[in-house]
Formats: structure tokens, sequence, C-alpha cells
């Protein structure tokens, strides 16, 4: 019976040339979350690496894995972008109401 082998960080994943999930999440780097940008870009590295074909099974559910996460939060940090805006505007169009009943 074979032991457990302890889980390495920097391996690769079987049968694919990139590495394994680190114990960080996907949506951070150095503890910190990642930006709209650097999570876009990851996704489209996920893309290009599953449209290669040469992923593995394990590689190729580890990144639909990953690439939903990033994605997920792309679209939370563009629905907060979308909110500002739009209490931006509300705050416009009161200042603006606001100004035309005084004068």
């Amino acid at each position: 019976m074979s032991q457990p082998q302890a889980h390495d960080p920097g391996a690769t994943v079987a049968g694919g040339g990139a590495p394994a999930p680190a114990e960080q999440t996907p949506a951070q780097t150095n503890g910190e979350p990642l930006s709209y940008e650097a999570a876009a870009g990851r996704v489209e590295e996920i893309i290009r690496r599953l449209d290669s074909g040469e992923a593995s099974l394990d590689e190729t559910l580890a990144l639909v894995s990953e690439g939903k996460r990033l994605i997920e939060l792309c679209a939370s940090q563009l629905a907060a972008v979308g909110d500002a805006l739009e209490e931006l505007r509300l705050d416009e169009l009161v200042t603006r109401l606001e100004r035309e009943a005084s004068a």
C-alpha cells in the first residue's frame, strides 16, 4: 500500500505543464484581492490553455473551477462599480433638483 504524498505547491498538475493551484485562492495574490485587470488577464490565460487542447482532465477541471471563481470576482467588481455609478447619478439628480427647486 502506498503512502499518501504531501501536497507540493510547486508541483505540476498531472499530465500538464501548468503549476498546481497554490494554497492561496486564485482571487488573491500576496494575500491581497486581485484587481479586475489581473483577474481578467488570468481568465484569458486559462481560456488559452483550455483552447490549446493540451490540458489533462485534472488540469482542465482545476482551470474551469479557477476560471469560474475569477469570473464571479470580476462580475462582483463590475456590479460594485455599476452601483457606485448609479449612486453618483442619483446624487447628481438630487443636487440638480435641489438647485431647480431653490431657483
